[in-house]
């Protein structure tokens, strides 16, 4: 089963780290958060991937083509471009298909521009800003026991304010950035069945605004509600966020 990841945006708010670089190769620790998604699909036993590029693409290619000599020691014959890797690395197996779809595409676009590395069949897909400790597992038996033509993650953001409990004039709780306890908003980590690219009219198509409305218009979009870990990476202070989760051995996503 095909894993597809929306990775062409301009990440505009995130202008800091993306005017050189695409925000999915944006680091957690040294590793990009592409990767970091990838490692989630890849515990659950997912490691086809279909890469959806845009805005800086290049920087995407460029690094899974030279994944081998970034990761491994590797003899190199000059002259017959003979390259002899040692050793092994985690993402062993891993096949993942580079996709340019075009630097000013939608996200139903690009998911339809790639229906042909997709296959007639069920495939996932997500953004390439967002993780999370979903059961990958679990969503999709969920997706097949809805037997709908799509399933999308639904998740409760944590709140960017600390949380005060107040009581006669003095605070009684206070608690730094709780999640939100009510409202769910689309997380990403999507299930769709090959029916969905009939529903996306073409490049200007948005998941967003175009498709995922259509779905639940038609009664043919299930929810999968997530009550765990999810953060998006949309600004400077939520990739210092993630690195700090990381850095001190605190990352949920990490169900590797």
């Amino acid at each position: 089963m095909k894993v597809v990841i929306l990775a062409g945006g301009l990440g505009t708010r995130l202008r800091e780290e993306t005017e050189f670089r695409p925000k999915p190769m944006v680091t957690i620790g040294d590793m990009p958060i592409l990767w970091h998604i990838m490692k989630i699909y890849s515990h659950y036993g997912f490691t086809e991937f279909v890469i959806c590029l845009g805005y800086k693409g290049d920087v995407i290619r460029d690094y899974f083509f030279n994944y081998e000599s970034r990761h491994c020691d590797f003899t190199i014959t000059l002259g017959l471009r003979h390259i002899e890797v040692h050793g092994n690395h985690t993402e062993d197996g891993w096949r993942v298909t580079l996709a340019d779809t075009g630097d000013k595409t939608m996200t139903g676009g690009r998911i339809k521009r790639v229906a042909q590395y997709v296959g007639g069949s069920t495939f996932m897909a997500t953004y390439g800003d967002g993780l999370a400790d979903v059961d990958i597992a679990k969503l999709l038996a969920f997706h097949r026991n809805s037997g709908k033509l799509a399933t999308i993650t639904a998740v409760r953001p944590s709140s960017r304010y600390g949380e005060l409990a107040i009581e006669n004039g003095r605070v009684t709780l206070f608690r730094e950035k709780p999640q939100v306890h009510e409202g769910w908003i689309n997380g990403g980590f999507f299930v769709f069945e090959p029916g969905v690219f009939e529903l996306i009219s073409g490049d200007e198509d948005a998941l967003e605004s175009g498709l995922l409305p259509r779905l639940a218009e038609e009664g043919e979009l299930a929810v999968f509600q997530h009550a765990g870990f999810w953060q998006c990476m949309d600004t400077y202070r939520e990739t210092q966020l993630l690195n700090g989760m990381w850095a001190e051995q605190r990352a949920p996503w990490r169900v590797w």
